[in-house]
């Protein structure tokens, strides 16, 4: 049998690569630029390797009744490798993935074919455009998974942007979102304001260490109408090789405090993140 060799492509936004990992025999690392992007088991869609799309699968799991099938926007498209996890956890689901990068879409889906039977369709369109496009009441959760370079566009961090979220998703919808930080989080209690603006269920996800100011990290934010079952989110969280805390509120208002809703003409990148800081977990 033939090892798999690494691929690696001019896309529009970058140089991405694909790299075989050398211990699961079909998986594999997507870097673009260097930084890791994705990471895919083709023979276990289910896997999620790194630690932010582990608590971002935990949210998965727990927004409906295992198993069930739901609609689902992924902003952002990478590898594909949370449209394949819903794929296999909850059959039948139907997915949009909007990538900016046509490039970095034609690598992956030449390279990394979806489960059998995945109905997932891909858009190559700015996330924020596609959305103000999609039907109203139409997904049962919007995921935000987007980075321009290392950091989140501008243009995704605004009531604006956040109203037209609220506009797609469904009453018992819910919306997550992959954000970077680090003390004093400026930007993370801005963007829990702004969705403070439209919904009125929050819940943050993050590893003790970076909510603690010691590092910079990633942090899953949860928004919706509805509570979510925090207590079954807290326990899948905890019991991580890596784990996370989960914060909702009073304590999440706390952290919160005095911070301002972001209008449009404010609205900045998410802050750069120093050397280093993204490794793969």
């Amino acid at each position: 049998m033939n090892e798999p060799v690494p691929v690696a492509r001019s896309v529009d936004h970058g140089f991405a690569k694909l790299m075989p990992d050398v211990d699961r025999q079909r998986a594999w690392l997507l870097t673009v630029d260097g930084a890791p992007q994705s990471y895919v088991d083709l023979d276990e869609p289910a896997h999620l390797e790194f630690e932010y799309t582990r608590r971002l699968g935990h949210v998965l799991d727990v927004v409906a009744e295992p198993g069930r099938a739901l609609d689902v926007v992924h902003l952002g498209g990478g590898a594909l490798t949370l449209p394949r996890y819903v794929a296999v956890t909850r059959p039948g689901s139907r997915q949009d993935v909007v990538e900016a990068d046509r490039g970095l879409l034609e690598l992956v889906s030449e390279h990394l074919p979806l489960p059998e039977g995945a109905a997932v369709a891909l858009h190559t369109a700015d996330a924020r455009a596609w959305l103000e496009n999609a039907p109203a009441d139409s997904a049962d959760v919007l995921l935000a998974d987007v980075f321009s370079g290392s950091r989140v566009p501008a243009h995704l961090t605004s009531v604006a942007y956040i109203r037209e979220v609220a506009r797609v998703l469904r009453g018992s919808g819910v919306y997550l979102a992959n954000l970077p930080d680090a003390a004093p989080f400026a930007f993370l209690r801005s963007q829990l304001a702004t969705l403070a603006t439209a919904f009125g269920e929050l819940a943050l996800i993050a590893e003790p260490g970076v909510l603690r100011g010691r590092r910079f990290g990633n942090a899953v934010l949860v928004a919706g109408h509805q509570p979510v079952d925090v207590a079954a989110l807290t326990r899948l969280t905890a019991a991580d090789a890596f784990p996370a805390r989960v914060e909702h509120g009073p304590a999440l208002r706390k952290f919160i405090g005095d911070a301002r809703a972001v209008r449009d003409e404010d609205a900045v990148p998410s802050p750069e993140p120093p050397d280093g800081a993204f490794g793969i977990g």
